[in-house]
Order: structure tokens, then C-alpha cells, then sequence
């Protein structure tokens, strides 16, 4: 299958008219900023863009993507198909930049040690899976230091009450207990802005959960770039327009949120107490023979898609038909009498044929050290390219003295 018929299946992107929804005038933001309520703007096509510098705006010819995961030191099959799959059909059209979010990675409790080895980890199943670095950009994100001086003047302008309501923080911090929560865990969101902002991203590859974080990312786009940009940045020597490109959604419609093995109502994750709820990529054939052996289904004939009394079956199915290729009728039509034993074989010999090569390539990246540390260092120049440029942009607008 090419990379462009893989790219119109797996990714939604809106055919509304260019503007569906009301611009975020001056009035509105003069609001938001009285009351510290978000705008929001629940449409999916892009933003005008006025007076876009031409050392901060992408080539015409090729739009911009952006995406990154933490190290988990062992990335799993959510990860994998939810995310890191779609992308080897996004770096054939588009410029990508893949990075591994270690700077998110600590917002939570973690074991320090291990931070550098998860994060090389997830470096070398990047390119195990198909990373292309002719194509994308390969980096760690505390390699670029932008990201962190952007979150910081993102945040002088991020009112709180926009932070209050994200979802996850709400759900994180009631698991953690509020008085063990490090103020990291709130402010994350304005640190993904800042992911996103600094290489004036035109798409961003998002699942269900991270939807409303990439709304904050337009808004305060959108917020900044009144603020601090058109004529008040031309009067401080600047080329004036906007200041940031405000991103868009790309949402694949299957395996988005591929789910645990042991609960089909629950996102599969590493931060699950049990490593039965989830296939990692490098597990070795047995330990996948095992897991689906024992992974949670129900007591209904056959199997279907999309019956909401049946959310492990569902899952199964769909894991299946993303690493066979298949399509969802062609799926639904092959497993329909099929009793559970004879389909988690099935299910078992095609997550062993798809990982398979995955894994040598894995134990081949990580047999050289050299080749990995080089392929970060020249994806983290070509990233601080573009990152110091619009770091430098935002300095200049917010009046800060020009080092």
C-alpha cells in the first residue's frame, strides 16, 4: 500500500469551508483575558494566516508537521499504532519533525536513572519503526533548549483558569493526591504549545485524549500573536503578522487510543500497574503468545466491531486489522464465526510477523551507539534552526533587550 493510501485512511481532516466557526477577534480575547475563560474555536481547518514572517513560515509546498512520545524506555503497541505507524505515511508528504518528550516525561514521579536509557530507548524504536531520517527529524526535546525558554513566555500570557480545566490534569492529579503533585503537572500544556509553536507547525498528529491540550495550543496562538504581534512587533524593529502559525488536528480514526488487554473501557498504557495490559514492542515472542492468551475478552458467539457491550472484542479486532493491513470488512467478514481460541492465535501470529522486523532492526540501532548519538545531534541542529528563529521572533516582540 502506498504512503498517500495509507495517509487517506488512518487520517480525518475536515473539508469544511475554510472558515467555519468565528474568527478570534479582539474583543473576544479582551474577554478571555477579564475573565480567564478560553475561546473556543471547535473548528479543524486552519486558521488565515496574515503577514507570516518569511523566516518563521513553511515552505508552500510542503506543510509542517510535528509529534513526539515519551521515553518509556519500551514503547508499547498503543504507542506504536496510535502514533508512531501514522507517521511513516506523514514523513512521504510532509516535513515532520519526531521527537522524544522527555522534558513531559518528568511531570510525573520516575526513576532518574533510568531517564537517559528510556529515552535512547525510544530514540532507536523510532527509527526501528520506520523513521526515515532522510525525510523527518529525529530529536530529543531538552536537546532543543526553545522549548523550554518559549514555555516560559508562553506562560506569562496562558491565563490559569485556561489550565484549570484540562481534563487529564483533573484525572492525574486526583490519582497522584493533590499534595504530591508538582505544579509541572498543571503547567505541561503550555510546555506542548511551546512544542508545537516553536516550528510553526501547520498539523499535529493527536489522539481523543490530547485533543483539548492542542485546543489551548490555538488559543493561545491565537492569544499571543494579538498580543505582541502585527504593528506592535513592527514598532520594535520586527517584520510584524502573526507570530505563530495557529495548528491544526490530524486525528486518525483507528487505533487512536488502541486499549489495555486486561480492560477494553481503558486506554493501554505504561502507567498500568500490570505489564499483562499491554504488548511492548520488543517483547519477546512467548511473552506475546502469553499476553493474548490471557487477555480479556467475553462470553458472546462470534466476533463484531462496534458493539459497545463488547469493548475488549472490539479492540482485538481493531489491533488485528491494523497490523495485518486489512480493512475493517474484510476483517469483520473473516472473524465473524470465529470462536476466541482459534482468533487470538491468529491475533498472536500477526503481532509476531509485524514486530518481528521491528525488533532486529531494533537490536541493530542499539548495537551502535555512534550511529544513534548522530542521527539525535543532526536532528537537534535542524530542529534549533527553525525553534531559535521563532524563540528570537518572540523576544524581540515581548521587548526583551536583543542579546
Amino acid at each position: 500500500m502506498s504512503s498517500r493510501s495509507l495517509l487517506s485512511q488512518i487520517l480525518v481532516l475536515s473539508a469544511a469551508s475554510p472558515r467555519t466557526c468565528e474568527s478570534f477577534n479582539s474583543r473576544k480575547i479582551g474577554l478571555a483575558l477579564r475573565s480567564y475563560a478560553p475561546v473556543r474555536c471547535k473548528c479543524t481547518t486552519s486558521v488565515s494566516q496574515t503577514e507570516i514572517s518569511d523566516a518563521t513560515s513553511t515552505p508552500k509546498t510542503k506543510k509542517r508537521v510535528v509529534s513526539g512520545v515519551q521515553p518509556t524506555g519500551s514503547v508499547h503497541l498503543g504507542n506504536y499504532l496510535g502514533a508512531i505507524k501514522n507517521w511513516i505515511a506523514l514523513q512521504e508528504l510532509y516535513e515532520t519533525f519526531f521527537f522524544i518528550v522527555d522534558l513531559h516525561a518528568i511531570t510525573l514521579s520516575y526513576d532518574a536513572p533510568d531517564l537517559a536509557k528510556s529515552t535512547r530507548s525510544t530514540a532507536a524504536l523510532y527509527l526501528a519503526c520506520g523513521v526515515d531520517t532522510s525525510k523527518a527529524s529525529v530529536f530529543v526535546q531538552s536537546h532543543v533548549r526553545a522549548h523550554v525558554e518559549l514555555m516560559w513566555l508562553l506562560s506569562s500570557a496562558t491565563p490559569l483558569g485556561w489550565l484549570n480545566r484540562m481534563i487529564q490534569f483533573k484525572e492525574k492529579s486526583r490519582k497522584a493526591g493533590d499534595e504530591n503533585v508538582g505544579v509541572a503537572l498543571l503547567t505541561y500544556p503550555v510546555l506542548m504549545a511551546s512544542d508545537i509553536l516553536l516550528y510553526q507547525s501547520d498539523l499535529v498528529p493527536v489522539g481523543e485524549d490530547q485533543k483539548q491540550h492542542l485546543e489551548l495550543t490555538r488559543e493561545l496562538a491565537e492569544l499571543v500573536n494579538h498580543i505582541y504581534g502585527g504593528r506592535k512587533w513592527k514598532k520594535l524593529g520586527g517584520r510584524g503578522g502573526s507570530l505563530f502559525k495557529v495548528p491544526e488536528a490530524l486525528i486518525p480514526p483507528a487505533g487512536a487510543r488502541v486499549m489495555s488487554l486486561t480492560d477494553g473501557l481503558s486506554k493501554m498504557s505504561k502507567s498500568a500497574p500490570s505489564d499483562q495490559s499491554r504488548i511492548n514492542l520488543i517483547d519477546p515472542k512467548d511473552v506475546i503468545a502469553n499476553k493474548i492468551k490471557r487477555c480479556k475478552t467475553d462470553s458472546f458467539p462470534g466476533l463484531e466491531f462496534d458493539n459497545p457491550e463488547r469493548p475488549e472484542c472490539n479492540n482485538l479486532l481493531s489491533v488485528y486489522q491494523l497490523v495485518t493491513g486489512k480493512t475493517k470488512e474484510e476483517v469483520a467478514l473473516e472473524c465473524q464465526n470465529m470462536n476466541w481460541g482459534s482468533f487470538k492465535q491468529i491475533l498472536t501470529d500477526a503481532l509476531i510477523d509485524h514486530l518481528q522486523p521491528i525488533q532486529v532492526r531494533y537490536q541493530e540501532i542499539t548495537s551502535d551507539p555512534g550511529y544513534l548519538d548522530g542521527v539525535l545531534s543532526e536532528g537537534a541542529r535542524k530542529a534549533s534552526e527553525i525553534a531559535d528563529t521563532t524563540l528570537n521572533n518572540v523576544y524581540q516582540a515581548m521587548g526583551f533587550l536583543k542579546r
